[in-house]
């Protein structure tokens, strides 16, 4: 089971299971297909969407907890 932390890249979790989708998307970083996306770090990304990475980084670290 992968261990997700803030300076992973979007691109790289999206890569280990698609699934998170929702997760980023809940949480409003609808553009997850921009090149941009790839080569951005979770903590990057939720500075600018002005989200928390920790709470992000939490949801994803459950999500792949409750589907391992």
């Amino acid at each position: 089971m992968p261990k997700v932390t803030a300076d992973m890249l979007i691109g790289d979790v999206l890569r280990i299971d698609r699934g998170t989708s929702p997760i980023f998307l809940n949480n409003g970083m609808h553009c997850l297909g921009c090149p941009s996306s790839q080569g951005e770090s979770i903590e990057e990304a939720c500075a600018v969407h002005g989200i928390d990475p920790q709470k992000l980084v939490k949801e994803l670290n459950e999500y792949f907890e409750n589907n391992a």
